[in-house]
């Protein structure tokens, strides 16, 4: 029975988890779907088309007002990209989303102290700076030139994302030359942004279902001192080295993301690790297995390595600096209580949120349901295997069936359709 109960704690750890992040999930989904119906290329390209002081300014606070979700950020940032922008102004944009939002700093407040919230907002403008200055260096032209064309092909984990999404070629550029009064107030320009944000979930529900289920799982049933046993004690600066450089691992490995990885933060505190890996293993959100698949998917597994290794080191100069600054400061706190997440529903400002936004989720994929009718994309079916969006001029498989044509996004669900059908006859 130990067994069965440690499963359903975990289960039950790893949904709440995901009940901590679900409204900032949507609303990035929600603004990333907007984002690449709505903003003109021309557009992204002079706010954010270099790294220069002027373009990171604009993206650290664009990121600031957007989703602390890291996959809705990674997206959106894809998005960004996809869209002009520079590759390094828009990992910029991610980590300004994910590190300096103001549910994080509550979230960090109430679980962990002022202390910490203070740190993640001293240590993200010095993640932004790293980024803007090591940037040029690490991610080459020809690796940026190559990651833009394969997320503008649409090519990106073998599904093509523009037929998922429904939206033609001819109607993007009408909506992109549409005034922004206009397209704002039209539900078919909402529907369209609708089709994006659904196909992005569509792309992202794997990653999604896995990385808040192993989460659950690691925080129930591996136990905090094998955490602990990680990281050094008692070794003066060595111990702060070693710690912010093995906190972004215990990251990757955890399958925590955004706010998420703060109840487990405050254990690891509770538990003897140093103030700055505490702050790196916080930062690390960006760089656990699931979003590492998602760098794989959008930019290609050479780029995902090096994204890997300049995002460690990034990470982990950050949590040292911060500590040092703070230490300095005589403001790293000296109590190391520990608050986990609930594991039951409360009427607090979560549950409302969550319940707001779902009925917005709601509202937006009756709009991607109904685009056709509203005067959005149109020439798309739906794949009755994936349920994915198809261009029915390109798709890769057709079959017709009893009079009804049916499209697929691959040969292998047009098979698995053919299959089942036959089944379903004998």
């Amino acid at each position: 029975m130990n067994l069965l109960d440690d499963i359903g704690a975990s289960l039950r750890e790893g949904f709440f988890m995901f009940w901590e992040t679900l409204w900032p999930l949507i609303l990035g989904f929600t603004l990333s779907g907007a984002v690449q119906a709505f903003a003109p290329r021309e557009q992204m390209e002079r706010v954010m088309g270099d790294h220069r002081p002027r373009a990171v300014a604009r993206a650290s606070g664009l990121g600031m007002v957007s989703s602390s979700c890291s996959y809705a950020a990674t997206a959106m940032g894809k998005s960004l990209f996809q869209k002009g922008a520079d590759f390094v102004t828009a990992m910029i944009f991610m980590f300004a989303s994910t590190n300096l939002v103001i549910e994080l700093g509550i979230v960090l407040i109430v679980l962990m102290g002022w202390q910490f919230a203070a740190a993640e907002f001293v240590g993200g403008p010095i993640m932004i700076i790293l980024l803007a200055v090591t940037g040029g260096w690490v991610i080459k032209g020809n690796l940026a030139a190559r990651a833009r064309k394969r997320v503008q092909s649409g090519m990106v984990g073998g599904h093509d994302h523009d037929a998922m999404v429904g939206v033609s070629h001819e109607r993007q550029e009408q909506l992109e030359r549409t005034p922004w009064g206009i397209k704002l107030r039209s539900r078919g320009a909402w529907a369209d942004a609708a089709s994006y944000a659904v196909a992005d979930v569509t792309m992202l529900r794997r990653e999604l279902v896995l990385g808040y289920g192993i989460a659950g799982f690691l925080t129930v049933m591996v136990s905090q001192d094998v955490w602990n046993s990680v990281f050094l004690t008692g070794h003066g600066f060595w111990t702060t080295l070693e710690n912010v450089i093995v906190g972004p691992f215990i990251a990757i490995i955890s399958f925590v993301c955004s706010i998420g990885n703060v109840p487990m933060a405050a254990a690891l505190w509770h538990g003897g690790i140093s103030f700055g890996g505490v702050i790196a293993f916080i930062f690390g959100d960006l760089i656990t297995i699931p979003l590492l698949l998602v760098y794989r998917k959008y930019y290609g597994g050479r780029l995902t390595l090096r994204l890997l290794f300049w995002f460690w080191a990034v990470m982990s100069t950050a949590g040292l600096i911060t500590e040092l600054l703070f230490d300095a400061a005589g403001l790293i706190p000296n109590n190391r209580s520990s608050t986990l997440v609930e594991t039951s529903f409360h009427w607090n400002y979560t549950t409302f949120l969550n319940i707001a936004f779902l009925a917005l989720a709601g509202y937006l994929y009756w709009l991607y349901r109904n685009r056709e009718r509203l005067g959005g994309g149109a020439g798309y079916a739906i794949d009755p295997v994936c349920g994915m969006q198809v261009q029915t001029a390109n798709a890769p498989a057709h079959l017709t069936r009893d009079g009804v044509e049916y499209w697929f996004c691959s040969d292998r669900c047009a098979r698995r359709f053919a299959a089942e059908a036959g089944a379903g006859n004998a």
